[in-house]
């Protein structure tokens, strides 16, 4: 591989503000024919992209959590399809970073320098619930065995390596098993069919006696013993995918009113865009989004204070915002979404307007983590100061 540009902040925003407007182009025919994107996802990582948290100690540019989440909400913006796929390789490129040996970051990261992605394969059908697995590593010899399947393994499909979240030995703590996605035993099935963000290939991945050495393992079990911000990080990312998706619905929603919806005969206008109704509408639309979107960017800050000044009280502070943010983003996506066929009236129900993606693609993805433990947590906060609790999920 070849090497990719280490982007500044300013720069990796502008790419990411450039793809997302050349990706809104093939957004709808994407999810009409389930054209997996592929391209233009090896157009993310030959950009840089993909590579913008790799630290500077190993030739990256080691950007804060804010400036990942923006580049999230505009590549989201064009097609959240897209915006998700890439969001296990942050993750576990943050997991490599908190967690790895240096030998282990030294392997992996220029990888990721050069281009290479990282997919996942964490969650499991039939489990109690999300936290709870059954894939396991086995010893054989001087190394493991590796047998399991998982599911929702966004990213798995286009990656390089899939770190697998597996039980080191029987019953043993979690640790995270860094497989090749060409190496024997693996096998990534696009079986993905959902409602919304189609083109995902959010599918499965079978492990099947999967070789894996020492040198390829790291402890996930202690990620969450002290302060962190992994969780945040994750969530945050998240967030970032639905404010997208609400700030596009509303762009397409206005497209639509000024160039194709007719007026209600009450109002007397003209024009659908000048009928007082439509305009209050969209103000009242616009509020929301500009609210998620400043929540947003009050939880990339305080994901970024928390990691120059990792505590307990600096990391609870980022895991509220982002929860805040991520219940905000989450009935906004869904609200909007929803409301642009409110708006656009009747032609904008027609199939080959595509417009119902944005509802459908938000209220998939905001199905990952209920927004209203978010809520929970927050109002223990305020009631007694309770503070959350580290997992994944906030």
């Amino acid at each position: 591989m070849s090497g990719v540009p280490v982007l500044s902040s300013d720069d990796a925003v502008a790419v990411a503000a450039e793809l997302g407007e050349v990706f809104a182009k093939g957004a709808a025919d994407r999810d009409r024919d389930k054209i997996l994107p592929t391209e233009e996802i090896g157009r993310l990582a030959a950009g840089g992209l993909l590579a913008i948290t790799v630290p500077t100690a190993f030739g990256g540019a080691g950007l804060q959590a804010s400036t990942v989440a923006e580049v999230f909400r505009l590549i989201s913006k064009g097609d959240p399809n897209i915006g998700q796929i890439p969001h296990s390789h942050f993750v576990f490129v943050n997991q490599l970073l908190l967690q790895g040996t240096r030998d282990q970051q030294a392997r992996i990261l220029p990888e990721v320098l050069a281009g290479a992605t990282l997919g996942n394969a964490q969650s499991e059908r039939g489990t109690k619930h999300i936290r709870e697995y059954t894939t396991t590593l086995r010893r054989d010899g001087d190394a493991w065995r590796l047998d399991g399947t998982k599911f929702y393994c966004t990213g798995a499909l286009f990656a390089d390596w899939i770190p697998t979240l597996a039980h080191l030995g029987e019953d043993g703590p979690l640790h995270v098993a860094w497989v090749r996605r060409d190496a024997d035993g693996v096998e990534v099935v696009d079986d993905w069919d959902a409602l919304g963000q189609r083109t995902t290939a959010s599918g499965t991945v079978r492990l099947t006696d999967v070789l894996v050495t020492d040198d390829l393992i790291t402890d996930f079990s202690v990620t969450f013993t002290g302060p962190t911000t992994y969780g945040a990080f994750a969530q945050l990312l998240h967030c970032a995918i639905d404010a997208g998706i609400a700030r596009a619905a509303l762009e397409d929603a206005a497209e639509f009113v000024t160039t194709k919806s007719r007026p209600h005969p009450d109002a007397g206008v003209e024009s659908a865009a000048d009928d007082p109704l439509v305009v209050h509408a969209f103000g009242e639309m616009e509020l929301a989004v500009r609210g998620a979107e400043a929540l947003l960017a009050e939880a990339g800050r305080a994901v970024d204070h928390a990691d120059a000044n990792l505590d307990e009280a600096t990391a609870a502070a980022a895991t509220l915002a982002v929860a805040a943010a991520r219940a905000a983003t989450t009935k906004t996506s869904v609200d909007v979404a929803s409301r642009l066929f409110e708006v656009a009236g009747t032609r904008s129900a027609v199939a080959k307007e595509s417009l119902d993606r944005h509802w459908r693609n938000a209220r998939t993805h905001t199905l990952h983590d209920p927004a209203s433990w978010k809520v929970q947590h927050l109002g223990r906060w305020a009631v007694d100061g309770t503070l959350p609790p580290r997992t994944g999920q906030l």
